[in-house]
């Protein structure tokens, strides 16, 4: 069996006193991309939040990349963010730096010293979502897809064993948002668990896998 990457049992989730997750109940193992739907305000995003430990888990079990959600510190967050790549619908990019310069702020915030290590991981990084030869253009020179690419690339940067992707296509258009997936299911090859957010069913329907679908405060498998 390949690994277990992510491990919630009959977990609850608060949001502002307010119980939005019940009874949660879900395990994804390494290799696995995941979709994760639902309606606006249904819990999706706080479910993600959960999972790198931005939100505690109130009660049941949990566990991401063998970080155990119930036993976090605000010292021990850091540690499990570094094998938990995220990726946001709104870019977050520095504009005042290359995309080079992007990539060396989380590296150095991340630990990263020696520069040669440094120099070849972000060639790695920026091979693996196709933009070689970007490293110095500055966000405002590069498309809404590239940008997101940028943070896909940012993510990938201390090879995380889950990736996070909270709606990374909500403002894509079609093309585009194709080519954010195929990135996104190519990485999963490379054996991390994607737990991708979206309301796009048309990627689903191109794209086909697992998908989880977050109703009545409840998670269930869909199709």
């Amino acid at each position: 069996m390949k690994d277990l990457l992510v491990h919630l049992g009959n977990g609850q989730i608060y949001l502002q006193k307010s119980l939005t997750l019940d009874e949660i109940n879900l395990k994804i193992c390494a290799g696995e991309f995941v979709y994760l739907i639902g309606k606006t305000g249904s819990g999706k995003t706080t479910l993600l939040r959960t999972l790198y430990g931005d939100i505690p888990l109130k009660s049941g079990e949990g566990e991401v990349a063998g970080f155990d959600l119930r036993k976090l510190t605000p010292s021990t967050i850091p540690y499990l963010r570094r094998k938990v790549g995220i990726i946001f619908q709104d870019f977050q990019l520095l504009t005042d730096r290359s995309v080079k310069n992007n990539l060396l702020f989380v590296m150095k915030a991340t630990g990263w010293k020696n520069k040669l290590l440094i120099e070849r991981r972000i060639e790695e990084v920026l091979a693996l979502v196709a933009l070689e030869g970007k490293a110095y253009k500055m966000p405002h020179e590069l498309s809404g897809g590239e940008q997101q690419k940028v943070v896909i690339a940012r993510a990938l940067l201390n090879d995380p064993a889950v990736i996070i992707a909270d709606e990374p296509t909500g403002n894509l258009d079609p093309e585009i948002s194709d080519e954010i997936v195929r990135v996104l299911h190519n990485i999963k090859k490379e054996g991390s668990a994607v737990i991708m957010a979206t309301h796009d069913y048309t990627l689903i329907e191109k794209f086909p896998s697992r998908i989880i679908k977050v109703e009545n405060n409840r998670l269930n498998e869909f199709g």
